[in-house]
């Protein structure tokens, strides 16, 4: 696990009183993904997790569909210092970290990225948008259905998970929940994209794919990119605390994908699959 937090001065002001303290904030620094000894992409992340976060990452980007389609894969870093001259710990300016990736022959790479992208954008490209033809396996059986009853009460799951939040306030969480709509794995980032690609890579790394009848939970807006990525995985929905982007409800629906927004303070929306919704218990 990297570090996750780091400490600022800040000066808190309330009314009349002006107090200045160290505060908690979240990191974020670049990791590097390398395969074949070529960069393709250089992300701005939380540290932790990393693996999970390049794996994930190679399902959506790539051909990768299985633990096996990747046969090498490890995590280095380095320090850079400010100075050469000083061995005080607080001048080591960034760790660099870098995975290196190996895939199994006959498996389609990702396409090399010549730009970093931002904790906010992950694709950020309109070929990409074109080049999507759809999830590969079924997004749910015939027979499974999403019950509202137990949409609350997986997003109180999710936030009592969120543990890098209640020290920062400044992190995103994803959740993935098996189809009964319980949690399997909370992972948070200063980036929306980072946190899905982190459960779905962890998903990847237990051989489950493809995730059909399976849910994603999440903590923020829901963007084009997020369905993109749920869609890949063959994710059946996605849950989210706060609302969607028209392009994001535009290729759930042309998906058949559930997408629920605004689902808080006991109420929610849905843009997309409502024939797969269930009425639940009155509450």
């Amino acid at each position: 696990m990297g570090i996750t937090t780091t400490r600022r001065p800040t000066v808190r002001i309330s009314g009349l009183k002006w107090d200045e303290r160290s505060d908690a904030i979240a990191v974020e620094s670049p990791l590097t993904l390398v395969l074949d000894g070529e960069v393709v992409i250089t992300t701005m992340r939380t540290p932790g997790h990393d693996l999970e976060l390049a794996a994930g990452w190679l399902v959506n980007e790539s051909g990768v569909r299985e633990s096996t389609d990747i046969t090498g894969m490890g995590a280095f870093a380095t320090a850079e210092r400010t100075d050469d001259d000083s061995e005080d710990p607080s001048e080591i300016e960034d760790v660099i970290d870098t995975v290196r990736l190996r895939l199994r022959a006959g498996v389609d790479p990702p396409r090399p990225r010549a730009f970093v992208t931002t904790s906010a954008c992950g694709v950020c490209s309109a070929d990409v948008l074109a080049a999507f033809t759809g999830p590969t396996a079924p997004l749910h059986t015939s027979s499974w259905r999403l019950s509202v009853d137990r949409v609350h009460p997986l997003l109180e799951r999710m936030r009592a998970e969120q543990r890098m939040f209640d020290q920062t306030g400044s992190l995103h969480a994803a959740c993935l929940a098996d189809p009964a709509l319980e949690p399997l794995w909370v992972r948070e980032d200063v980036g929306r994209h980072n946190a899905v690609d982190k459960v779905i890579g962890r998903a990847l790394f237990e051989d489950r794919l493809p995730l059909t009848d399976h849910v994603l939970a999440v903590s923020g807006r829901v963007s084009y990119e997020i369905v993109h990525k749920a869609l890949t995985a063959s994710i059946a929905g996605i849950i989210a605390v706060s609302g969607p982007t028209s392009l994001a409800v535009d290729l759930a629906r042309t998906h058949g994908l559930i997408l629920i927004g605004f689902a808080r303070d006991n109420r929610m929306n849905v843009y997309a699959g409502a024939e797969l919704v269930e009425q639940g218990a009155e509450t």
